[in-house]
């Protein structure tokens, strides 16, 4: 069998060569880095260099970036009520975009009843007008909306949602976890208050995150209460080698983040005409900007475990939705609040690329398809 192509890259990415180094030497590192000797010091180097590598890929203050176990956690502990606007009014309700990711729909700290739901157009993007009339002569609330949607890619107008939000007094929320290393990321020019962020998803290690806040926030505390670690906004001691390889992945993304967003642009316009060539395919989300390696489609009469499994069987990973859904028997909450028939939700497909993949890999894909809609009848 030829070598498989991996296409899923939006539910995990392959571990770059640069953070498996850092990681392994982390690993031979004995300290604690809360211990003050020469091995703890050593230690906490690791974690204080990637706490400024992230910090200058954000455009923030190391002194604000928390590390976490991942972006679930990163977004939970962002998500809490009581966190103080500038105006001094304390954050009582809570506001997210339909789209979110699960752990954002959920509330983070939030009790279910103080859980609002902002639409989204038919293109994925957050109705600016309905969420400015959510806010409107309201108490002050807390906006969670992502940068970029995990399913469909589509890259929301953070700025606009940034003005609306500190206009009605609230605090805006930003999950950046499938933006980081594959578009420009400033905390300031986003005007979020916090973001949260994930290794995995940039050729990092599984397991790792952080919440990276814009300036101080009055009343932001830890979700994981015990020691003093993380200037005390989340206890427990800090995972070094995850850390390391966190910061080794962005400092290797980075600088090539301009001709990658034009590489993986390129293939994924080669990779939509092919799937469209004679064939009735719905691209989600086509009208909206979105991340230069996602693809969301659905074609009538295929369904996306059919079409999962047909693919996998031509040595082609991909997937029918978030890593954190998929398996499930629920259709995408995603392209259900983009009003998006039913029949084609079911048949919805994600191909997502990265780094490592080539024109080679699109080509292998397109004929899968072509395998698939011929045994079907379609083309």
């Amino acid at each position: 069998m030829s070598e498989r192509v991996y296409l899923d890259w939006n539910a995990t990415t392959p571990l770059r060569l640069e953070a498996r180094v850092a990681m392994a030497a982390a690993f031979e590192l004995t300290g604690n880095p809360s211990s003050i000797h020469f091995e703890g010091r050593a230690a906490r180097k690791l974690v204080e260099d990637a706490r400024q590598q992230l910090a200058a890929a954000l455009g923030a203050e190391a002194r604000n970036v928390v590390f976490t176990s991942g972006g679930t956690e990163a977004n939970v502990l962002a998500l809490q009520p009581g966190l103080i606007s500038p105006a001094g009014a304390p954050m009582r309700r809570l506001v997210v975009s339909a789209i979110e990711h699960v752990s954002v729909l959920s509330g983070g700290q939030f009790s279910h009843d103080l859980i609002e739901l902002a639409p989204v157009t038919p293109d994925g993007v957050v109705d600016l007008d309905h969420l400015r009339a959510m806010l409107s002569g309201q108490p002050p609330a807390l906006v969670a909306v992502m940068l970029a949607n995990n399913e469909a890619g589509v890259i929301q107008p953070i700025g606009e949602v940034a003005d609306i939000v500190h206009e009605a007094g609230g605090l805006l929320h930003v999950d950046a976890v499938q933006a980081l290393g594959k578009i420009p990321i400033d905390i300031r020019a986003l005007g979020a208050d916090l973001v949260s962020v994930s290794a995995h998803k940039l050729g990092g290690p599984k397991g790792v995150g952080a919440v990276v806040l814009a300036g101080d926030l009055q009343h932001f505390g830890p979700l994981l209460r015990g020691g003093g670690q993380e200037r005390n906004r989340r206890a427990g001691t800090e995972n070094v080698a995850g850390i390391a390889g966190f910061g080794a992945a962005i400092a290797a993304a980075l600088p090539a983040l301009g001709a990658e967003l034009n590489r993986l642009t390129h293939l994924r316009n080669r990779l939509e005409a092919g799937l469209a060539a004679g064939n009735d395919v719905t691209i989600f989300g086509a009208n909206a900007p979105r991340l230069p390696n996602t693809t969301l489609f659905a074609a009538p009469g295929v369904r996306a475990e059919t079409a999962v499994i047909a693919f996998d069987l031509e040595g082609v990973a991909v997937s029918s939705g978030s890593a954190c859904s998929s398996g499930k028997v629920t259709p995408s909450h995603v392209l259900k609040a983009m009003q998006i028939r039913p029949e084609l939700v079911r048949g919805a497909i994600r191909l997502s690329t990265g780094y490592l993949t080539s024109e080679a890999d699109i080509e292998r894909c397109l004929e899968a398809w072509r395998k698939l809609r011929g045994v079907l009848g379609k083309g």
